[in-house]
């Protein structure tokens, strides 16, 4: 990053866009942005007549209509979705003759920030014993974390305790414009196996997340056609009001366009409304673009941005170059009006302060609405045991990378809390409080303020640098809360400053979540409930008696204006150079090759890797389970704590294993994690009835039930191939790709769904597992189905007609395959991305002579 502008500049000089769409003859101006980075991509890779067709129907706001083999400037992953991804690329390196050849061809970054859990919570001591606790825990983990970064190119570890990937991504791994060795320029783009890549769109660096699959056949150079989408023009109105958060715009956000279906599309949001937000809001929206569906979501680069990489500490010559670099391509967002085929109009104005919940992040409500929320989700007397009650607030937690990584938030949590500090104002007992921050600028900037203090006093303690909440890393109840939940099965919540809020994923004794901003998630940890109306009944009463309410509390606009100048400067976001005494203390093994432990509980080469049949024509084929609407991955491949009497729990026991960690972190032994599909405790699989299943199913045609992994073995036992019956949004949420990898090592082969979300459907195709569509306007149970059928798939003729006759007992229809690519059916028919990329590398090898 040392080259001057001028050269850099000279060096770019030979890919012009405006140059090439004034030589193909269309309008550069009239292009969507998100379409101009997509032009230069198909430029850089050699392709100018699909450049110049996608150009043309851009600018007349028409749908691309083309795939592209989209190669991305760099690869972002964390621990959770990067160890599995990473034993995948060892397990290959086995079956190779060159273990070499497999070897990232991209640069790619592992962010450890999924591994540290909330065990301490709300004492001074709590980071330090949480971050001790997380080594010992993750030793054999970290130390193939450590092989791989010495045996793999281009492949860097940011250890553990440095903060959350995407907030990570923002501060400082990304340039918005990148360099390549050559010197040329190009525009930043990153693809991550975390579904909230996206955040990263709010600085005008196009990125969206992947399953791990995919990312392994980008990284080894193999890049897959994608299907580029339509995109979608949000445009902005208006302003914020006062005394409203980033998280209340982008909930408010994420209810309408969920509304609107924008389900995998790009969004570009433009309009005089964009000005109006900083980037970190920017940021907070663009984070959730999985929440309201979309693939990813853009803003273009603009002055705003460049004084974001300022403030945030990049050099003087570093912005330099993304202006000039912008400016000269026309990637600078100014007076352009680009033309998008559908637009969709949002008034920042109309927003106020709100909640999500009580189990998805579109659940949008008003403060005021918060009663009624729970009760229709409890219906029923509220009850008491131990001083907890149904309805009672049992965790608070300021966490995320959504809302964290904006100051302006993160002050008025702080100054919310001083002022509740003052009125004398303290949080009950079965509150358990944390504060986890995506990067230790934000303690640098609280504590300096002297805000971190009054939080505290609140106990909002720090108590990691990673997601820990937000991704279910909650750590038990407070003493004696989460025995009482369980003696009379009470329905206690959570509030965090988060994007997700799925059944289950937040602690498994929790049935109600709610998303809020940060203040807010003060506020409600202050009342102890979600039975209270923040509106109109007040928080508590001051050491006079007096009634204290939110709006006495309320931080207003100017102060945090004032605040912002004085403590947001570059100095906050300086890096830590001394390394981790902990992280470097663990050992790691050499050579090329890793050397499998057969005995380890972390590690071990994945059952998957070899060839196996490709999906074809089934017959005599039993649903392993009937779902409805809304099934998140976190439904079908929990990412928590590890219950001692589930099958995984029961397999770790055997084998001597006393700590179980979580799921999450047992993704790369897939003995755990096919123990663990489908074992949510909240799933309701249909076959057993309206309720929660507890993770079990009906082996039919026998009707005993058995856990989902039981039913699944003795299926296999008798040969008979499985599928999946499901409804609307499935596989909703995260990107991982165990909920496609767990399903494939149950024996599911094919899962016939209303609708799939983006990743999930992708990911299904990467294991082998063939997703097809309902009839349309039909569910499984309006076209007569119960479940209970034996089924026969004929999919002989899928990639040519994309049309699947289904029998199932007496009732015969038509589904299709929801394949949008040619090389989506490449790797589906292969039987899966790994044994697509081993036939790559077997050819390569053979080539090579």
């Amino acid at each position: 990053m040392s080259r001057t502008t001028s050269a850099a500049s000279a060096a770019s000089a030979a890919l012009s866009l405006p140059g090439f769409a004034a030589e193909r003859g269309f309008d550069l101006g009239a292009v969507p942005y998100t379409g101009r980075v997509l032009i230069e991509s198909l430029l850089r890779g050699g392709d100018p007549a699909q450049a110049e067709v996608l150009g043309k129907r851009l600018a007349l706001g028409e749908d691309p209509g083309l795939e592209m083999p989209f190669r991305p400037a760099r690869i972002l992953v964390q621990d959770y979705t990067g160890i599995p991804l990473l034993v995948d690329l060892a397990v290959l390196r086995d079956r190779v003759a060159e273990p070499g050849r497999v070897n990232p061809a991209l640069p790619i970054d592992v962010v450890v920030d999924h591994s540290v859990q909330a065990d301490w919570a709300g004492r001074p001591d709590a980071l330090t014993l949480n971050e001790a606790l997380e080594m010992s825990r993750n030793q054999e983990r970290y130390s193939f974390l450590k092989w791989a970064e010495g045996a793999f190119d281009g492949l860097r570890v940011i250890p553990p305790g440095h903060g959350i990937v995407h907030q990570v991504n923002l501060e400082r791994l990304a340039t918005v414009v990148a360099e390549g060795r050559d010197g040329s320029l190009y525009p930043d783009t990153v693809l991550g196996t975390d579904s909230h890549t996206t955040m990263v769109g709010g600085l005008g660096v196009l990125g969206w997340g992947v399953g791990g699959l995919e990312a392994e056949a980008q990284m080894l150079g193999l890049a897959q056609p994608i299907g580029i989408p339509r995109i979608v023009g949000v445009r902005l109105t208006g302003a914020v009001s006062p005394g409203t958060s980033p998280i209340d715009v982008v909930l408010a956000l994420t209810r309408r366009l969920r509304e609107r279906n924008v389900r995998a599309m790009m969004l570009e949001f433009t309009g005089p409304g964009v000005a109006e937000l900083t980037a970190p809001d920017r940021c907070t929206i663009a984070n959730m673009a999985p929440e309201y569906g979309a693939m990813t979501a853009f803003f273009p680069v603009d002055e705003e941005t460049l004084s974001y990489l300022r403030r945030t500490g990049r050099t003087d010559s570093d912005v330099a170059r993304v202006r000039d670099y912008c400016l000269r391509q026309r990637l600078l967002r100014g007076g352009d009006e680009p033309v998008f085929g559908r637009t969709i109009d949002f008034d920042l104005g109309e927003v106020g302060p709100g909640l999500a919940g009580p189990s998805r992040p579109d659940q949008r409500i008003s403060l005021g609405e918060l009663p009624a929320s729970f009760a229709a989700l409890h219906q029923g007397e509220v009850r008491t045991e131990d001083a907890v009650s149904d309805g009672d607030l049992v965790i608070a937690a300021i966490t995320s990378c959504t809302s964290t990584s904006n100051p302006k938030a993160m002050l008025a949590a702080g100054l919310f809390a001083r002022r509740a500090v003052e009125r004398g104002l303290t949080v009950p007992a079965h509150v358990k409080t944390s504060l986890s921050p995506g990067s230790r600028a934000v303690t640098r900037y609280l504590a300096e303020s002297g805000l971190l203090g009054d939080l505290e006093k609140l106990g909002f303690h720090v108590v990691g640098y990673g997601c820990m909440t937000c991704n279910g890393g909650s750590g038990p109840l407070n003493p004696g809360v989460g025995e009482a939940v369980d003696r009379l099965g009470l329905t206690v919540a959570a509030v965090l400053s988060g994007n997700r809020n799925f059944e289950s994923r937040i602690h498994s004794q929790v049935r109600a979540g709610y998303l809020a901003s940060p203040a807010l998630v003060v506020a409600l940890a202050l009342v102890g409930t979600v039975r209270a109306d923040l509106e109109n009944e007040p928080l508590g009463t001051d050491t006079e008696g007096r009634p204290v309410h939110l709006r006495d509390l309320w931080p207003h606009n100017g102060e945090l204006r004032e605040l912002e100048d004085r403590f947001i400067t570059p100095g906050m976001f300086a890096h830590d150079q001394a390394p981790d005494p902990a992280w470097e203390a663990i050992s790691a093994p050499d050579g090329e090759v890793f050397a499998w432990d057969p005995a380890s509980a972390y590690i071990r080469p994945p059952a998957y890797a070899d060839p196996g049949p490709a999906p074809g024509s089934l017959s005599g084929a039993r649903a392993l389970l009937a779902l409805g609407d809304d099934i998140s991955t976190d439904h079908i491949s929990p990412v928590g704590a590890i219950p001692a009497d589930s099958p995984a729990g029961r397999h770790l026991l055997e084998r001597g294993v006393r700590d179980f960690n979580s799921y999450g972190s047992r993704r790369g032994n897939h003995e755990v994690m096919a123990r663990g599909t489908f074992s949510n405790p909240r799933l309701r699989n249909l076959l057993v009835g309206d309720g929660d299943s507890g993770g079990s199913t009906l082996h039919l045609p026998s009707g005993e039930r058995l856990p989902v992994f039981d039913a699944a073995r003795r299926y296999a036992e008798s040969g008979t191939p499985l599928i999946v019956l499901a409804g609307r949004s499935y596989g909703m949420g995260s990107s991982r790709d165990w909920a496609a990898k767990g399903p494939w090592l149950l024996g599911v082969r094919a899962v016939l769904a209303e609708s799939f979300e983006r990743i999930h459907r992708a990911n299904l195709c990467a294991m082998g597992i063939l997703p097809l569509l309902l009839p349309a306007g039909h569910g499984w149970a309006g076209l007569g189905l119960t479940g209970h059928e034996e089924f026969a798939l004929d999919v002989d003729r899928a990639r040519e007609t994309r049309e699947v006759r289904v029998t199932a007992g007496e009732q015969v229809f038509t589904a299709r395959a929801d394949v949008q690519s040619e090389g989506e059916w490449d790797v589906l028919l292969a039987g899966g991305t790994l044994p697509y990329l081993l036939r790559q590398l077997r050819e390569q090898e053979a080539a090579s002579g």
